[in-house]
């Protein structure tokens, strides 16, 4: 019988490297597979709308903190600087993460409840946010009473239908 080449299989079509080379795209494959499959779940949706919207509220949080002039009062330009910027950072911080807290409780609620409303209707279409956007903006509102409920259901319905219909007049 005759020996095969070093690093070929039996078979003299494909060398070692090749297979593994082949196996390691097959690995990828399946990961990506795994991410995609978890990121199009619903609670892929609200984990990643959550973490994105907490990370947008921290940067808006620290850009509107820093625009904030209401720190600037006769107390405030009696401390030294050091205590001044202590006393800055801690208010920017608290700033920041309150907004983050908020955009990520807004990403989470909207996301999930269009992913929720879209599985159940089975379609894909404009009234998926309009309904998202009236529950998301109940839930919020629902502190304040009924009447704020309704606003808050009207406003973000209002706000979902024009970026829905913005994106998807950029296809």
């Amino acid at each position: 019988m005759a020996q095969q080449p070093q690093g070929q299989f039996p078979s003299g079509l494909m060398s070692e490297e090749d297979f593994e080379n082949m196996r390691a795209a097959q690995e990828r494959r399946r990961q990506e597979d795994i991410f995609k499959s978890a990121m199009e779940s619903c609670p892929g949706k609200l984990v990643a709308s959550g973490v994105i919207g907490f990370g947008l509220g921290t940067a808006f949080g620290l850009f509107m903190s820093s625009v904030d002039w209401n720190i600037n009062t006769e107390e405030f330009q009696k401390l030294t600087t050091r205590q001044q910027i202590k006393h800055t950072f801690k208010d920017m911080a608290s700033k920041s993460y309150g907004t983050a807290k908020n955009f990520a409780l807004v990403g989470a609620i909207f996301s999930s409840s269009e992913c929720v409303v879209e599985s159940f209707r089975a379609k894909h279409d404009i009234y998926n946010p309009l309904i998202s956007g009236c529950f998301a903006g109940s839930v919020l509102s629902a502190k304040a009473g009924p009447k704020a409920m309704l606003f808050g259901c009207a406003g973000f319905a209002a706000f979902s239908a024009a970026i829905e219909t913005w994106t998807s007049s950029m296809d």
